[in-house]
């Protein structure tokens, strides 16, 4: 009789098969963007309010919405910030440390969903404007991967890695998180300020440093 684990093993050794990692893992350059809660939307666009989807993301069920935003600070604004769906249980805004200079906030380095100690700042959208608290973070560079990734790599979901971000100016960022859930795509994220820095070309794919 075939025990538990070995089913897990052997059913996650079967998802490897269709694993492009060989190719290595896709990079994802995230520029800045924001995702909001349902109550949100309706503050900024109307009640009754429904994203348009635009575009599919690399991680499933994700999307780029048409919708955009206005994100104001102390010093400056950013129009056209775009909406990622679906609407989630709380705001969040990511953008880039250049980004937040701009806009005279000092948002933290966190993970998505982690907001202790995040930024607050003014968004505006075509029906209504509100000022977001704690929702402004600079995104830590992530790896999101499927449990059959994460055993390919030999990494544990939170593992802590190293990674040589590739372009004509290379460079190894070290402390990218692992990211592991059931329902993650291969990709490795970073944002605008972390790829231009390394003059990182398009459709790049990255190995972890071992």
């Amino acid at each position: 009789m075939t025990n538990n684990r070995e089913f897990t093993v052997k059913k996650i050794l079967s998802m490897l098969e269709n694993q492009p990692v060989e190719n290595g893992i896709p990079l994802g350059v995230s520029n800045r963007h924001i995702h909001l809660t349902r109550e949100s939307m309706e503050i900024l666009f109307g009640k009754g309010y429904e994203l348009t989807k635009a575009k599919d993301l690399g991680q499933p069920g994700q999307y780029a919405a048409k919708e955009t935003v206005c994100i104001a600070g102390k010093k400056g604004s950013f129009s056209n910030v775009r909406v990622l769906g679906p609407v989630r249980r709380q705001n969040q805004i990511e953008i880039s440390r250049t980004d937040a200079f701009s806009l005279g906030v000092n948002p933290p380095v966190r993970l998505s969903g982690d907001l202790s100690g995040a930024a607050d700042i003014c968004v505006i959208g075509p029906k209504g404007m509100m000022v977001m608290k704690e929702s402004v973070i600079v995104a830590k560079p992530h790896i999101h991967m499927s449990p059959a990734d994460a055993l390919y790599f030999h990494v544990n979901d939170g593992d802590a890695v190293s990674v040589e971000i590739p372009g004509e100016k290379s460079y190894t960022m070290h402390g990218v998180v692992i990211r592991v859930t059931e329902q993650s795509a291969l990709e490795f994220h970073i944002d605008t300020d972390e790829a231009n820095a390394a003059g990182t070309p398009a459709n790049a794919a990255v190995w972890l440093i071992k």
